[in-house]
C-alpha cells in the first residue's frame, strides 16, 4: 500500500470546501466570535480505538484552542446517538440532532445513490490516485451533494481501502465468494456486488458484526485493515484477502444550519480545525497499516491478490458498472474518475 504524497492536498481542499453548515448545541444568540460558548456531539460509525476516533478527538482539541475554550465537542463511538444505526445518524446530522460525524459516503449512499460513485469497485489503484481524484473535482462534487441535503462537508477523512475476511476459505478468484454469507456496508451497491459474485449478502448495523462473526450467523465481512483491526475481527476470521477493491473516504459534515449561524469568525475556526483533524487522520490512518496488517498475519491467512486475479474480479463485476453508470450520473461519476 502506498502512502500518499498528496494529504496537505486533501486538507487544502477541505479548508476550500468547508463553508455551508453550522452547529452549536448550546450558546447565545449572535454573531460575534467573542464570548459564543458551544456544546457540540459528534459521531463515529466504529470504536473508540479506530483512527476514526483519533481524528475526531483531534478536532475536538483543534476547536478547543483555537476557540480559547469556547468550543466543546463530546465524541460517540459505534453511533451510540442513534442506537448503532449509521443510516440514521446521518438523518440525525441532516436534521440538527447532533452538529458532526464522520461518516462514509457508503451510508450517505443510502439516501442518494450518487454518493457510491466513489466507492465503485476498483476506481483507484493507489492512494496517489485517489488524492489525485479528490483534489481535482471529487471533494467539491461531494460537497455540493452533501449541501443539498442540509450537511456542511468539511473535507474528507479516510477509512482507506476495503478488504474481505471469511471463516470458510481463501478468497482468490470470483467462485471462491458464491455461497458466502456475507456482511456488507448498508448500501444498494454493495449488495449488488456481492450477489453479482454469487454470494448472499447481508446488512446490520456494524456494531453487531463481531457478534454474528462470532457465532456463525455470517461467514464473513468487508472494511479497511483499520476497522479490520481495531475492532478485533481477526478473532472471529480465519481468512482475510488483500485486494483494495474500493477506497473508502470519510466525510466530515456538520449540520448546515449550525455552520450557518455561526460567525465568520467561528466558521473560518471549524473550517481550519476540520482541515488539520481530517490531514492527522489521514495519516494516521496510513502510518498504521503496515503493523496492522503485520499482526493480523500472525493470526489469519492473509492473500494478497496479483493483477490477474484482480482482473478477474472486475471482469465478473461488469455488470454492476453498467447498472450504476446512470444512477451515478456523469456529472458526479466524471468528478471521481482517476486523474
Amino acid at each position: 500500500m502506498k502512502k500518499t504524497t498528496l494529504v496537505a492536498g486533501l486538507a487544502a481542499s477541505a479548508l476550500l470546501l468547508a463553508g455551508c453548515g453550522g452547529g452549536a448545541t448550546g450558546g447565545t444568540d449572535g454573531g460575534s466570535a467573542e464570548g459564543e460558548t458551544y456544546e457540540w456531539d459528534m459521531t463515529i460509525t466504529v470504536s473508540e480505538t479506530s483512527t476514526w476516533y483519533a481524528g475526531a478527538e483531534k478536532f475536538g482539541e483543534l476547536l478547543d484552542e483555537k476557540s480559547d475554550g469556547r468550543m466543546k465537542l463530546s465524541i460517540f463511538a459505534n453511533e451510540q446517538l442513534s442506537g448503532g444505526d449509521p443510516a440514521a445518524g446521518v438523518e440525525m446530522l441532516a436534521n440538527g440532532d447532533k452538529a458532526f460525524s464522520y461518516n462514509s459516503p457508503i451510508i450517505y449512499s443510502g439516501i442518494d445513490p450518487r454518493f457510491s460513485a466513489i466507492t465503485a469497485p476498483f476506481l483507484y489503484a493507489d492512494y496517489a490516485e485517489a488524492d489525485a481524484a479528490i483534489a481535482d473535482g471529487g471533494a467539491e462534487a461531494y460537497a455540493t451533494l452533501t449541501d443539498d441535503m442540509g450537511i456542511k462537508m468539511l473535507g474528507f477523512g479516510e477509512s482507506g481501502f476495503r478488504q474481505i475476511t471469511n471463516s470458510k476459505h481463501e478468497i482468490l478468484e470470483p467462485a471462491d465468494i458464491k455461497g458466502l454469507k456475507l456482511r456488507v456496508a448498508g448500501s444498494e451497491l454493495f449488495l449488488n456486488i456481492y450477489k453479482e459474485l454469487g454470494a448472499d449478502p447481508v446488512t446490520m448495523n456494524f456494531s453487531e458484526v463481531f457478534t454474528s462473526l462470532q457465532n456463525g450467523t455470517i461467514d464473513g465481512q468487508e472494511n479497511p485493515f483499520d476497522v479490520i483491526y481495531s475492532n478485533g475481527l481477526m478473532e472471529v476470521q480465519q481468512y482475510l484477502s488483500v485486494w483494495n477493491y474500493v477506497y473508502d473516504p470519510l466525510i466530515l459534515g456538520m449540520n448546515k444550519e449550525m455552520f450557518e449561524n455561526l460567525s465568520a469568525e467561528d466558521q473560518k475556526i471549524v473550517e481550519e480545525a476540520a482541515a488539520e483533524a481530517n490531514e492527522y487522520q489521514i495519516t494516521l490512518s496510513r502510518e498504521k497499516e503496515a503493523s496492522q496488517l503485520a499482526e493480523m498475519e500472525e493470526q489469519m491467512t492473509v492473500s494478497t491478490l496479483d493483477a490477474d486475479q484482480l482482473a478477474a474480479f472486475r471482469e465478473a463485476l461488469q455488470p454492476v458498472y453498467d447498472a450504476y453508470e446512470s444512477k451515478w450520473t456523469a456529472e458526479v461519476a466524471e468528478a471521481v474518475q482517476p486523474k
